[in-house]
């Protein structure tokens, strides 16, 4: 299907004369009540090129797109419409319009779900859908649906503006669907929200909770702005992805068999660090005979008891705080405990103190490379403890898996992860303050399983997963990576 058949299939559901794309606006539908966007970003000439590239007839395939005026007509899934293209110097200018003495056809053959359209100069594209539903519970129920049916991680909803996805990493509009007013969007959120959250939101103007579906669990964070009410929804799988399916090395998996000590996951936002965690304790629910306790805000993955136990708490729903229950989790008889976010100086203290007394910890910050983390967690300390927490930590610190999300070529995304494992060498180089050293233990003991971000990006790059100049832009040391690449045959200059 082309890309540009569910714009065509919004000309004739609205009787408009003419869709309009240009070099440097966005797309246009005129019709008789006048003129309306159905794609607000900038076009460059190669983006309108390429979408009308899949219209032409197999004819004027050879003169296209050539200087001057092309006219031909297209047969589109939901009825024939005339095409006028035109390319004078580097400027186009395209018009569609639906061509005279032709029905549509019946909308039994209308087949293609919303396709998404070029993207714009920003990387950004639209996805044209169906009207909201007036029923604002209805509407949310249909986002949710748009949310899963296109696979985004992610659902924006801020008032007066058009709903938006997260797909494979950048935020799209959902076209079409309607802009509700602050007081719309209210009724659509309430309508997923328990009364709890909807009195702290109306004290404070942020709340946090879980909504259920039968097809999946969203995680959702309900905030003002100047605009009113807004809200993010990120879209947790009720299936857990396996270990095994997720290709985590053997190493990380031992790290699943310890008796104590302290295991890290870290990274940005959205890199999957909660994907990586699940798996990792979905691991041990099927190979150990234990409890485990997770501590949560909110409860995103649901674990069933398998081989394990499973108790999960979740942060002003079961208990007070990360800190309140990590020290309840000391007399509940754990053998793991899964702190969701390490924020603050207390749960990082106490989730040491809980790994150096004979329990697995897994926890989560977000920071860029694995030396960084052990950084982190000493910096949070005032100076006359340090020294104390760095004899801790090198004790108790057993490996810290850093992630990042690279845009896959055709389409999702694969996970690039820097593994260091705490062995006696990285463990004397945290005691002694000697963090900088870390990198290059790393980069010598890959043998040993681990792997520097830069080589975990490199891999991607030599396996044909992700673009050298996406891995590029997710390297925290550039520099080095630009010369491994080239150095490996892959030059940035002739990517495409």
């Amino acid at each position: 299907m082309a890309r540009l058949d569910a714009y065509i299939d919004l000309l004739f559901k609205e009787a408009g004369a003419e869709l309009v794309m240009e070099t440097g606006t966005g797309a246009v539908l005129r019709g008789a009540s006048g003129t309306r966007p159905v794609l607000r970003q900038s076009l460059t000439s190669a983006q309108i090129v390429g979408a009308f590239s899949e219209l032409v007839p197999p004819d004027l395939k050879a003169a296209y797109p050539g200087q001057g005026a092309m006219k031909f007509r297209y047969a589109a899934p939901s009825g024939d419409v005339n095409v006028r293209f035109e390319k004078t110097g580097d400027r186009i200018s395209a018009v569609v319009s639906v061509a005279q003495g032709k029905e549509p056809r019946p909308k039994a053959i209308i087949t293609p779900p919303p396709a998404p359209v070029p993207a714009a100069a920003d990387g950004s594209h639209g996805i044209a859908v169906g009207a909201a539903p007036t029923d604002a519970s209805a509407a949310m129920e249909r986002l949710l649906e748009l949310m899963l049916e296109h696979r985004a991680s992610d659902l924006h909803l801020s008032s007066g503006c058009d709903p938006c996805l997260r797909k494979d990493g950048d935020v799209v509009p959902l076209l079409g669907f309607g802009a509700p007013s602050p007081d719309l969007l209210r009724e659509m959120i309430w309508s997923i929200a328990p009364d709890k959250n909807r009195q702290e939101w109306d004290q404070i103007k942020d709340t946090d909770f879980a909504h259920e579906t039968e097809a999946a669990r969203f995680r959702v964070n309900v905030f003002a702005d100047r605009r009113g009410i807004g809200a993010v929804l990120r879209v947790i799988p009720n299936q857990i992805r396996s270990a095994e399916e997720m290709g985590l090395s053997q190493h990380v998996l031992d790290l699943c068999h310890l008796a104590k000590g302290l295991v890290l996951v870290t990274g940005p936002t959205g890199s999957g660090k909660s994907t990586t965690l699940a798996a990792m304790i979905d691991y041990i629910n099927r190979t150990r005979n234990d409890h485990i306790i997770t501590i949560e805000d909110p409860i995103e993955f649901v674990h069933p008891n398998k081989k394990c136990l499973v108790n999960q708490r979740e942060i002003r729903v079961h208990t007070q705080s990360f800190k309140h229950a990590l020290r309840a989790a000391l007399r509940e008889d754990p053998d793991i405990v899964l702190v969701g976010e390490m924020r603050d100086l207390e749960t990082i203290s106490i989730a040491l103190e809980t790994a150096e007394t004979g329990h697995l910890v897994f926890g989560t910050l977000h920071t860029n490379t694995a030396p960084s983390t052990v950084d982190r967690i000493i910096d949070q300390f005032p100076a006359d403890r340090q020294e104390q927490i760095r004899t801790m930590l090198s004790e108790s610190l057993k490996g810290v898996i850093t992630q990042m999300l690279c845009k896959k070529i055709g389409g999702g995304r694969v996970a690039a992860q820097e593994i260091l494992l705490c062995n006696g060498a990285v463990s004397n180089l945290i005691r002694e303050g000697k963090t900088f050293q870390i990198a290059s233990i790393m980069q010598t003991s890959r043998g040993a399983g681990m792997q520097t971000m830069n080589d975990a990006l490199l891999e991607l790059v030599r396996g044909k997963q992700v673009l050298p100049r996406e891995a590029l832009s997710k390297a925290v040391h550039k520099a080095d990576l630009k010369v491994a690449l080239e150095r490996a045959g892959f030059r940035l200059d002739q990517e495409a």
